[in-house]
């Protein structure tokens, strides 16, 4: 009896934490919407998502504010999620689709497609921005990419010489290998004024994606979260050892393959509507283990609230800090996700 009453007390624990970071992510999106170089009060504002405010509430919240406050709840989780999934796979908590070189590879391809293909155009604005003519074709070319970069560390994965420790190394090596292909291809084109477009592109921006590309995303990022969640008790197997996961009936090869498939499609759906948008993938993760274990059944959940909170408030610091200027909140995201992650190396906290 006793047994029972603490592992009801474990599982209440965990689906609180669950509940809090639920409850986090709603106020964070209110919070959100309801801020910006328009001062609008909150009431205001709800009434407004349900297009009951006035005009120009209306607008503001409809066609600026909302769309961009929804890409951060996509890409927060979906990046967040990413990033569990690869660091479970990999057994390695440094993994991530920036560490791995997986968002630079997805970053090359959407360049080849903009500036080779002619996927996208300048739009003459005070800062310049990359205005895309065939979004599907920007994400076909940043998905062929990022799966090859994905097929890349797998392989490596499996070779003997290569430790859990040295495969982010070797996403490192990748990295950089896309990011001398991309500026090869920004270098030799023509039009300056286009490749200044497409570097500030890179700097990750929630404000650039359409209903009909958020709808994209919404779609990916829901089909892989549900593979995630079909697959948890499979994720626990091989928390536990390759040999004992297989001798659970696990097949850890398909299993490995395909979490890496759908975090890899998240993150070129993601880079390719929204840029880069770094650290989110590795933090968030890591601040969730530490708040609900290793579990996956409850680990997945719980980061995919966290990403989507942590890139909110990002967004939300980014659009108000030196308002009505707008910095990319790449950059933020960057800002306060390296000093963290180099406090948890200094602790000596990063899960091993």
């Amino acid at each position: 009896m006793r047994n029972n009453k603490v592992y009801e007390e474990y599982i209440l624990r965990k689906k609180l934490v669950i509940l809090a970071l639920g409850l986090a992510t709603i106020i964070a999106f209110f919070w959100s919407i309801n801020s910006g170089a328009t001062n609008m009060k909150f009431g205001e504002t709800v009434r407004a998502i349900f297009g009951l405010g006035n005009k120009k509430s209306n607008f503001i919240v409809k066609n600026i504010r909302l769309p961009r406050v929804i890409s951060g709840l996509l890409a927060g989780a979906g990046l967040s999620l990413a990033g569990c999934i690869m660091q479970n796979n990999l057994k390695n908590p440094l993994a991530s689709p920036s560490t791995l070189g997986i968002s630079n590879a997805a970053a090359f391809g959407a360049n080849i497609a903009i500036i080779l293909l002619g996927a996208g155009t300048v739009v003459s604005t005070g800062v310049g921005e990359v205005q895309i003519y065939n979004p599907y074709m920007v994400t076909v070319c940043a998905m062929i990419f990022s799966l090859i970069s994905t097929f890349l560390i797998i392989s490596l994965s499996k070779l003997g010489k290569f430790s859990t420790e040295s495969i982010v190394l070797a996403g490192a090596a990748l990295s950089s290998l896309f990011s001398a292909g991309t500026m090869i291809i920004q270098y030799f084109s023509q039009d300056t004024t286009k490749v200044a477009a497409v570097i500030f592109w890179t700097f990750g921006d929630l404000g650039r994606a359409s209903w009909n590309e958020i709808f994209i995303m919404a779609i990916l990022i829901l089909i892989s979260t549900i593979y995630f969640i079909y697959h948890r008790w499979d994720y626990n197997a091989l928390d536990t050892g390759d040999d004992t996961a297989k001798s659970l009936g696990v097949d850890v090869e398909r299993i490995r393959l395909g979490g890496m498939f759908m975090a890899s499609i998240i993150t070129a759906v993601t880079v390719s509507f929204l840029g880069i948008i770094s650290f989110i993938g590795l933090i968030s993760p890591q601040i969730t283990r530490r708040l609900i274990g290793n579990d996956n059944r409850y680990l997945i959940p719980a980061s995919a609230f966290m990403g989507s909170f942590l890139l909110l408030m990002s967004d939300t610091l980014a659009r108000t800090i030196i308002s009505p200027e707008l910095l990319p909140v790449g950059a933020i995201t960057s800002f306060l996700g390296a000093p963290l992650f180099l406090y948890f190396l200094i602790k000596g906290d990063i899960d091993k």
